[in-house]
């Protein structure tokens, strides 16, 4: 995990608390892995490169998400984008597969390659929609050469983990840019009331240079190159994935999956028409309670379930926009400036800049 993050600067977004990692790995249970793929420099050859771009896989929990899936839900603030498998969970509010990022043109391998991981070594054969998020990072990598394979995936689902996440030029973030600064992964979470734990991980293509904002403050940075004409700025997506351990029935997922969108909107996302921006929540604390059909057996007819009345919910919703906007933040400070096809170079944005910004302003 890199240095730069923004706690780690001195910049404290929200009041909330965070958890141990300040991660969505501080939701017991969930882990993250990530496979880069990094190769070749030079003009753009369509199936040879340069490649700048990977997978990254979430797990749930520990154990097979087929056979204890777990209420979840969606929510779309612009839909130019990909988000598999959410069909089922807009009419079954359950997830019932691990979850996967990477570029938009590698969404199907990504998605076929999942089918067997979750079950592998099982013997068991079950139907499976698997949710995969994308964004474009054709602007650094040959996204039409589409590099990432079965491999990668299972590379990046075999060294998930729990504890520190891996952020910035990493796994499907890392080709992506962020509101005109390199991009990519980013992470973060808030313990709230009750000590139920809300963590986010977000793949960060989006947004225009001129609206970032930090902690409140409007970041000007114009003396750093751009990496791409300005029609494109702000013409990539951001995929949100959020964790909690609250006990939440489906609609009150699909509620704090729309809270991430003002997360986005306070670090300068607006939804562009060109954006691809989704948001995906789910919650742990019924697992084990919910019917799978991937094991075949008879469900009982009445579940026993734990939910937290709607009353009790803004404390999260609080903790979604706060966790949304450092790790937007982190994704930021945590990436590295890239070269990619054709020579073009993303930026990073530098945590000296961005820390002389807040400070003339009283922030930070």
């Amino acid at each position: 995990m890199s240095a730069h993050r923004a706690r780690d600067l001195g910049i404290r977004i929200g009041t909330a608390d965070t958890g141990p990692a300040n991660a969505i790995t501080d939701v017991t249970g969930v882990r993250v892995g990530h496979a880069t793929i990094i190769r070749g420099d030079g003009p753009l050859r369509v199936g040879d490169g340069p490649v700048r771009t990977g997978v990254t896989v979430i797990t749930p929990h520990e154990g097979s998400i087929q056979d204890e899936p777990l209420y979840a839900g969606f929510h779309w603030l612009n839909g130019n984008g990909e988000l598999t498998g959410t069909a089922w969970i807009h009419d079954g509010g359950m997830l019932t597969t691990p979850i996967g990022l990477t570029n938009t043109h590698s969404v199907g391998v990504v998605r076929d390659a999942l089918i067997d991981l979750d079950r592998r070594g099982t013997g068991r054969t079950a139907w499976s929609l698997p949710v995969v998020g994308e964004t474009w990072d054709g602007i650094l990598n040959d996204i039409d050469g589409q590099h990432v394979t079965a491999a990668h995936v299972r590379e990046a689902y075999d060294s998930a983990a729990g504890g520190a996440v891996a952020e910035g030029n990493t796994g499907g973030g890392t080709g992506m840019i962020c509101h005109g600064f390199k991009g990519g992964i980013g992470t973060a979470s808030r313990v709230v009331d009750g000590d139920w734990t809300v963590g986010v991980l977000l793949q960060a293509n989006h947004g225009r240079r001129e609206r970032l904002t930090v902690d409140g403050v409007p970041v000007r940075i114009d003396d750093v190159p751009r990496p791409a004409p300005p029609g494109f700025d702000g013409a990539g997506s951001v995929i949100v994935i959020v964790a909690t351990d609250a006990p939440l029935l489906p609609h009150q997922c699909r509620r704090l999956a729309q809270r991430a969108g003002l997360g986005i909107a306070r670090t300068g996302g607006a939804g562009e028409n060109s954006s691809g921006d989704g948001f995906l929540a789910f919650s742990t604390a019924n697992r084990g309670r919910l019917p799978s059909d991937a094991l075949g057996t008879e469900p009982p007819r009445v579940l026993q379930l734990e939910a937290l009345a709607d009353t009790y919910l803004d404390p999260l919703f609080h903790g979604v926009i706060e966790a949304t906007e450092e790790a937007v933040v982190n994704a930021l400070l945590a990436a590295e400036t890239m070269t990619g096809r054709d020579g073009v170079t993303a930026y990073a944005l530098a945590p000296d800049r961005l820390l002389g910004v807040l400070t003339r302003a009283g922030a930070g």
